[in-house]
């Protein structure tokens, strides 16, 4: 006889399946781990490709997809529920690192890299909506700060462990068999154990006036995306800034092992550096997410991003490991203040009937930034070279830090206002 599970919020009362969401996110950052100081390596040395811009096709075709489905999984889970969202992005995910393995030609790389995207899009923003479905409204920045520790902790950690696979046994296979080992534990943990947290948004939605109920449940999809891309002023802030943190991230991705490189520094040292940014970021979200619950959000999102700024402009003007490890550590700071806290914005504004379809516009907004990555890195990498790049971002990134300051209100539950 199956147990009925009846939902109650908070994180003291799912810490059993909030640790388990933890663990699973940790496996889907991994999966991108596996990639980022080996396929920059594996395309100069193996598939011998000449120009940045096309070097970082993978980055493009992983953003684009995606950012897609991001947005589609927000929408089918409300529709169908949280966790079959969930299992078919782990059955998507195994072939992955076999194309990376088997591939013959760069084209083999992209096609994993778009399955890589359906996945990122499918189980990164479940478990992003599951957790906040899980705690309610009070430890929502805490909540994220967790998610997002796991998953760019597990990023750094798989990025280290495949450089030094890759150092010591070849670019392939050994990098990506962690990738593979990571799809099938994945799986089997969602499949046997995560529940269901879908009646957990219904249930914090029922304490809001019936009134509101009504004209909240009404809102279309289009709507929803209108508020959250433009019109809600906290929405399409943290929208836009997702977006440029990501650009920051899509970037160090495809052109910072090749700038280490172009000293001659070895691989596993490139590892190190490559490591060192989502490490920082990962293991600094516990913290920025909590304080994003005492402090509130608008400041430190602002501050993150002047620091990423400062950060990148550190690494255009380096030359050196000790230099470019003290750059990745702050711009790992930067991102830790900016990533858990933009969420916890979307958690705060969006309504529980649509928050799921919220989360994936923004999530839709954030990871397009990838693909923003490619083409503006690559673009000015083969006209002006690397450094010059890397300066357009930290442009970039001041122009985003300074809309926020301006736009965005205090969305913490404490501050003015928390719902639209």
């Amino acid at each position: 006889m199956s147990v009925v599970h009846e939902p109650r919020l908070g994180l003291r009362a799912n810490l059993a399946q909030f640790s388990l969401l933890v663990v699973v996110n940790a496996l889907v950052g991994g999966m991108v781990g596996q990639e980022q100081a080996v396929l920059p390596l594996l395309a100069k040395q193996e598939f011998h490709l000449a120009g940045y811009t096309f070097l970082l096709t993978y980055v493009l075709a992983f953003g684009i997809t995606k950012a897609a489905t991001n947005y589609l999984a927000g929408t089918l889970s409300d529709s169908f529920g949280r966790k079959p969202v969930l299992l078919a992005g782990w059955l998507i995910a195994i072939p992955v690192p076999l194309l990376l393995i088997w591939a013959p030609s760069w084209g083999w790389v992209i096609v994993a890299n778009i399955l890589l995207g359906i996945n990122q899009g499918l189980t990164w923003s479940t478990t992003v909506v599951m957790k906040i479905d899980l705690v309610g409204s009070r430890q929502r920045g805490l909540a994220m700060g967790f998610n997002e520790a796991a998953g760019y902790g597990a990023v750094a950690l798989t990025a280290v462990i495949a450089g030094y696979l890759a150092a010591h046994y070849g670019l392939r296979p050994a990098p990506f068999l962690l990738g593979l080992s990571y799809a099938l534990i994945g799986l089997g943990i969602s499949a046997l154990f995560i529940r269901e947290t879908r009646g957990h948004a219904h249930l914090e939605a029922e304490n809001h006036p019936r009134a509101e109920l009504g004209r909240q449940a009404a809102l279309s999809n289009r709507e929803i995306f209108t508020r959250t891309s433009f019109t809600e002023p906290a929405l399409s802030s943290a929208s836009q800034a997702g977006l440029v943190n990501n650009l920051n991230f899509g970037l160090s991705w495809g052109l910072f092992p090749i700038l280490f490189a172009s000293i001659g520094m070895p691989v596993q040292r490139i590892g190190l550096l490559i490591a060192t940014y989502p490490a920082v970021w990962g293991a600094g979200q516990i913290l920025t997410g909590a304080l994003s619950d005492r402090w509130g959000r608008k400041h430190l999102i602002t501050a993150g991003m002047l620091t990423q700024a400062v950060a990148l402009g550190l690494i255009a003007v380096g030359a050196t490991f000790s230099w470019w490890l003290l750059a990745s550590a702050l711009l790992g700071a930067g991102t830790a203040m900016v990533y858990p806290t933009l969420l916890a914005v979307i958690g705060d504004v969006a309504h529980p009937l649509w928050r799921a379809r919220a989360v994936g516009v923004y999530r839709l907004w954030r990871d397009s930034g990838y693909a923003a990555g490619a083409i503006v890195g690559g673009a000015v990498a083969d006209l002006w070279g690397l450094r010059a790049a890397v300066w357009a971002a930290a442009a970039i990134t001041v122009a985003s830090g300074i809309i926020v300051a301006a736009r965005l209100y205090e969305t913490h539950p404490h501050g003015q206002r928390t719902r639209v």
